[in-house]
């Protein structure tokens, strides 16, 4: 047991400077060479496009769950107009940006895992470096950059998609009087609920392409290497999202009260 908890723990610091290596040679990258505009914004396309639908549904469920959840037990106590403040304080600072962030890390990671570790499987990589070419600046960056867009957006519209499912379930099922119900959302609902989440966004998007850029360009051989690294780029960000999520809920309390 002492011999595996030792190897696990020096696989997994090598992985943690590994990664710190590779957010350097990114942030450098980023400075020193203009990414390409044709491959950036088919990035965009492809992680924020064709995220759409994932996080709309997704968003609209949560909202008209939490909505209906909210109303049985505000009910209680006649307090049923402020049912949606609840979905909106809830969405735009917690489950909006938490849940955007493992839809996009378990469609969007995944394959940018998938098709890197193909590329080093096949040795195109390689061949980028035989050609002086740094594979952070073509493959990496782009990624990187295009995540840290299209996270913010989309996010936005998982919070507004929820926020007006969980109005109609309030308003058309419920019955609860939709003048009450908006104008206590509109009141309990501040700036710094929405700020709290945009400012995830951009790290949940930081986090989700570090790790699966790092885990595609250190795949192992195979197409067995290329599951396993596909499996542990999702389950990694995933992780790390929800352990961010809370030190980021607590410093984002005190910095905007």
């Amino acid at each position: 047991m002492t011999s595996l908890a030792r190897k696990f723990a020096r696989e997994w610091f090598e992985g943690l400077g590994r990664g710190a290596i590779l957010c350097g040679d990114i942030i450098s990258s980023i400075f020193t060479v203009k990414p390409s505009g044709r491959d950036l914004l088919y990035q965009m396309y492809f992680i924020g496009v064709k995220s759409q639908s994932v996080v709309a549904i997704t968003g609209a469920f949560t909202g008209m769950v939490l909505c209906y959840q909210t109303y049985v037990e505000f009910h209680k106590v006649k307090m049923d107009t402020a049912t949606l403040a609840v979905v909106s304080v809830g969405l735009g600072s917690q489950l909006g940006p938490v849940l955007t962030g493992l839809m996009v890390a378990g469609r969007v990671g995944a394959a940018i895992a998938a098709e890197l570790g193909t590329m080093r499987v096949t040795e195109q990589i390689d061949a980028l470096r035989t050609l002086a070419a740094l594979p952070v600046d073509y493959l990496v960056v782009p990624r990187f950059l295009a995540m840290l867009l299209v996270m913010p957006v989309l996010t936005a519209g998982s919070i507004c998609v929820g926020i007006l499912s969980g109005y109609l379930v309030g308003v058309f099922l419920l019955g609860i009087n939709s003048t009450g119900l908006w104008y206590n959302m509109l009141h309990y609902t501040n700036l710094n609920d929405m700020l709290t989440g945009v400012i995830k966004t951009f790290i949940f998007g930081a986090i989700i392409a570090v790790i699966a850029c790092y885990k595609g360009l250190t795949c192992p051989e195979g197409a067995q290497g290329v599951g396993q690294a596909t499996t542990e780029a999702v389950v990694y960000s995933s992780i790390s999202i929800l352990i961010t999520n809370f030190f980021l809920t607590m410093l984002l309390n005190r910095l905007l009260p």
